[in-house]
């Protein structure tokens, strides 16, 4: 490797086996700037709470990118490679917590509690706390990469994190799918609900199914990524990153923010029942 090119790392590993686009680092770092900023509106118009795990999430991918683009002149330094590893892995697990709770909130919305696989009062919860695990062992694994010495065990952790997130989603998409169509088939009374506006049940659920699909996608490529090890082709080609990772998040957030439901659905979705929607149409 030239001298020129990334240094090497202690242990034997190099931080990096190529020198990060500074440019691409820039133009993402603003997209996100651009979609957390609308993101942040949204929350401020709606006060929708528990949608602030979008906005934390684009502060991240902000953060990581910043932290890619300081990168690309100290590719010897390790707190720059630690920052942009953490901080672009974590943020599809918090968009993922919010998706679990708007179907949660669909759910309530109209009436269709007897139609899930999971009784409502535990689905966030359930979801939410596998949510959790990920996080918390991807968060402790890109630690142990951090050291240099505990890189392949930090690699394999991150797997298991991921893994979790896949088997979390595939279970996610089971649970939707199913409501979508015992509720769609067997509700008398699903005519009522509609289909238009922002507040319509099945966009929501199509806003589900499309955040989650990238999500997985995403997801299955880290697994692949870090399964390949530090030498594997995604870990030494970055447009694989921007092409798996940044475009599909960068979309999710922008799905999200376009085709987020309304708030009078989900403020107080015990509130609203087949009558109350009913008559405000």
């Amino acid at each position: 490797m030239s001298d020129s090119g990334p240094q090497p790392y202690k242990g034997g590993y190099y931080l990096w086996s190529y020198v990060p686009s500074l440019a691409a680092a820039i133009v993402f770092a603003v997209l996100f700037i651009g979609i957390t900023a609308a993101h942040c509106y949204g929350l401020w118009k709606s006060r929708l709470w528990f949608c602030i795990w979008f906005i934390i999430g684009g502060l991240m991918e902000i953060v990581g990118f910043c932290a890619r683009a300081s990168a690309s002149s100290k590719t010897g330094q390790l707190m720059p490679y630690v920052i942009q590893n953490l901080f672009l892995l974590l943020p599809p697990v918090l968009f993922a917590a919010t998706a679990y709770m708007v179907l949660g909130r669909v759910i309530r919305s109209v009436n269709g509690e007897r139609y899930s696989l999971v009784k409502v009062r535990w689905l966030t919860k359930v979801f939410v706390a596998g949510d959790v695990l990920s996080f918390m062992i991807q968060g402790g694994a890109a630690g142990l990469m951090a050291t240099g010495g505990n890189m392949q065990l930090g690699e394999r952790l991150v797997v298991v994190g991921l893994l979790i997130q896949v088997v979390l989603f595939g279970c996610f998409c089971a649970t939707a799918g199913v409501f979508h169509y015992r509720f769609q088939r067997y509700d008398v009374g699903v005519a009522a609900y509609g289909d238009g506006g922002s507040g319509g049940w099945r966009q929501s659920l199509y806003m589900l199914y499309a955040i989650s699909g990238l999500i997985m996608v995403r997801s299955v490529f880290r697994v692949i990524e870090y399964s390949l090890g530090h030498d594997g082709y995604p870990l030494t080609h970055e447009w694989t990153l921007y092409v798996f990772d940044s475009v599909l998040m960068l979309a999710v957030m922008v799905i999200f923010h376009v085709w987020n439901p309304s708030p009078g659905q989900y403020r107080q979705p015990e509130l609203l029942n087949l009558e109350g929607v009913a008559s405000s149409k």
